[in-house]
């Protein structure tokens, strides 16, 4: 019984323990993700001041598929969080 009621901790431990490597690495690509749009953004900017408006277009598609990369990793962090902390 007592090695029953061990292993059930360590399943929940390493469980939790996934669960906590996952989201970091998930943040970790946000930040990467965030970065990538702000040159972007500052970029294409600075393309439009000068006169180039061809490039406004592909950098707001490219821009918004970011977005949604990010929102697809938020939703991924939420799904594991919730999985991580069931009893």
């Amino acid at each position: 019984m007592v090695n029953l009621e061990r292993d059930m901790a360590n399943l929940e431990r390493s469980r939790q323990r996934r669960g906590l490597v996952a989201i970091s690495g998930a943040m970790a690509l946000v930040v990467i993700f965030l970065i990538v749009q702000i040159w972007l953004l500052s970029a294409t900017l600075e393309a439009f001041l000068a006169g180039h408006t061809g490039a406004v277009l592909p950098a707001t598609i490219f821009s918004g598929l970011v977005f949604l990369g990010c929102l697809a990793l938020d939703l991924f962090v939420t799904r594991v969080d919730r999985e991580s902390r069931k009893p």
